[in-house]
């Protein structure tokens, strides 16, 4: 039985018009001053036509067939009608669609490109993380390239002709590059030796294109010890020298790819490099900066990748809950001529759906807020708007990357437990769902990875700038509407918690002075924590414009019962989060190692 999948227009358009007012933006955007309703609405179409009919078609094809390898030759093919449809996807456009025009993109914004993403996710993520990566070395080239690389390597990633890779780990060091021993020996044309291996390649072979850029963190024979002496490097599969032609098979062969739990269309690879011809991309030993440029973009992707996942599943859960038989409601039969009600009228099935509804709708919104963001970054000519954009957009990042995801791994396992014993039959196409979403919590960044960088790096480092400005727009919604009373209930909490939020980062900081352990003890339950009030805050704004927008009395009303259930059923989390924080990290160390058993 093949899942279905309808792109969720409904909703995303009510964020990008209704709740972010994108229009209004986009009119002071250079670049996005011309770009109308129409124009957004026909790029959306499209791609909701693509998603549903091309991509999503094939995703029950990738999991069951999933990549094969040929050791002989080190090449890989992909399942069935992956290539076709990627071919489609160039053709049409897609695969340039927020590149800038200089290189041969359409220029559009990103929070248009965002919902783009999130259909073709939806649709099949597999699939989709094969030009995932191309976007992001679309942006490392775009800001540390050589004019000559933009002109041989970026426009050729752009049009789709070729695609892109990220190749940052290695077998001994996962996040800790600290460790990185890939090597990069200077040629005599300018150009490095990089030998070294990487693994967890995404895309790193496959038959889609005629080439493969891969962008490999190395060391230069010099270079310092640790992240200080980390470069970044442009390896194709195929030579490509600086007049732009493409020449003779580089060393560069994939040398396996992994089994995995999930995304089994998706190409997972072991990358050799053997002395492979590289081009410096940037300074010296200043890779990580380019390098975050893509990790950046990646993990808000990857957020993306969640939702995706979560709306498919719950798609299909709601559909089952509708119209499988099961029992009586507990207040009597909501369905006499039946032989039993649906699922849906029990209220611990409810509370299932109502769950992915309320993480899914609030993720939504809190992700395309984060894009209208990075638009202004890169788009605004306001110096200072430019730098609260870029801040907020910092702080937000780890946040969305792990929130969504771990949402996507709650929303999955629900959307399965809602089918029953069938869900756990893969004939159903709901199992996947979970096994696809479990490593979105760990690649590009673990949960982990996201809490440090938000505790340690955004708030210690940084002494919370982002969160400041944050809690200031909060503080700002909440005053506009303390008479609202579409948000009676709301507003109070909001608040309360804004400025519990920074009283408990206050006493985080306090406690690190005399104990640094204290920032990992408590760095997961201070990102979940953020996590939800964020969520609460995205919630609180959708039911303002919702109550504001011309929509019809039904969807004003879903929006506002939902967000109560999120404010009722979801949002109480955050007082376990903030137990376990105040709680100290005494506990968490007080156990000596040789006693874990």
């Amino acid at each position: 039985m093949t899942t279905h999948y309808t792109a969720p227009l409904a909703d995303i358009r009510f964020c990008l018009y209704d709740l972010l007012d994108v229009e209004k933006l986009f009119a002071k955007l250079p670049g996005c001053e011309g770009l109308t309703r129409d124009t957004i609405d026909a790029v959306l179409d499209e791609a909701a036509k693509f998603s549903q009919t091309v991509l999503a078609p094939l995703n029950e094809t990738g999991d069951r067939q999933g990549c094969t390898f040929d050791k002989s030759s080190g090449e890989v093919k992909t399942p069935e009608g992956f290539k076709h449809a990627y071919d489609q996807y160039v053709e049409a456009g897609w695969a340039g669609l927020t590149a800038p025009e200089a290189f041969g993109g359409q220029g559009l914004p990103e929070t248009v490109g965002a919902p783009v993403k999130e259909m073709i996710d939806s649709a099949n993520l597999a699939w989709g993380t094969y030009p995932l990566l191309s976007h992001g070395a679309t942006e490392a080239l775009r800001v540390h390239g050589e004019d000559w690389q933009k002109e041989a390597f970026l426009k050729r990633i752009v049009s789709g002709e070729w695609t892109g890779t990220m190749c940052l780990t290695e077998p001994h060091c996962g996040s800790d590059l600290g460790l990185l021993k890939t090597r990069a020996e200077p040629n005599e044309d300018g150009s490095h030796a990089i030998s070294g291996t990487k693994i967890f390649i995404t895309a790193g072979e496959h038959d889609f294109t005629g080439n493969i850029v891969h962008l490999v963190l190395a060391r230069l024979p010099d270079a310092p010890k640790g992240v200080k002496g980390i470069s970044l490097f442009i390896v194709p599969k195929f030579k490509v020298g600086k007049d732009g032609r493409q020449g003779e098979r580089n060393a560069v062969r994939c040398g396996a790819i992994e089994h995995k739990m999930g995304l089994k269309g998706s190409a997972t690879c072991v990358m050799n490099f053997d002395g492979a011809q590289g081009w410096l991309i940037g300074e010296p030993n200043r890779g990580l900066n380019a390098m975050f440029t893509m990790m950046n973009t990646a993990r808000l992707a990857v957020g993306l990748q969640g939702l995706a996942l979560s709306e498919r599943a719950y798609q299909n859960a709601l559909s089952y809950a509708r119209e499988r038989l099961q029992m009586r409601a507990l207040s009597g039969a909501k369905f006499p001529d039946k032989p039993a009600d649906p699922l849906i009228v029990h209220g611990d099935v409810r509370r299932m759906l109502l769950t992915q509804k309320v993480l899914i709708e609030g993720g939504r919104a809190l992700g395309l807020y984060a894009a209208t963001l990075v638009d202004i970054q890169h788009r605004s000519q306001d110096a200072e708007e430019v730098k609260r954009a870029e801040a907020l957009v910092s702080f937000l990042t780890p946040i969305i990357k792990a929130m969504l995801t771990e949402n996507a791994n709650e929303c999955t396992s629900l959307a399965l437990q809602v089918y029953g014993g069938h869900g756990y039959i893969a004939e159903q196409g709901m199992e996947q769902y979970l096994r696809d979403a479990r490593i979105t919590t760990i690649y590009e960044g673990t949960t982990q990875i996201q809490a440090l960088d938000l505790l340690g790096r955004k708030i210690m480092q940084q002494r919370g700038e982002g969160l400041q400005l944050f809690l200031e727009r909060l503080g700002a919604f909440c005053a506009r509407h303390v008479e609202n009373e579409s948000l009676k209930g709301f507003i109070s909490k909001l608040s309360a918690l804004a400025k519990e939020w920074g009283d408990a980062t206050q006493a985080i900081g306090m406690r690190a002075v005399s104990n640094a352990d204290e920032v990992g003890a408590a760095a997961f339950d201070y990102l979940m924590y953020s996590g939800y009030v964020a969520l609460a805050y995205a919630w609180a704004r959708s039911v303002a414009a919702a109550e504001a927008s011309p929509h019809p009395e039904g969807f004003k009303q879903a929006k506002r019962l939902t967000a109560r259930f999120y404010f009722d059923r979801i949002l109480p989390r955050t007082r376990t989060h903030l137990a376990a924080m105040q709680a100290g990290g005494d506990s968490v160390f007080a156990l000596p190692d040789a006693l874990f058993g």
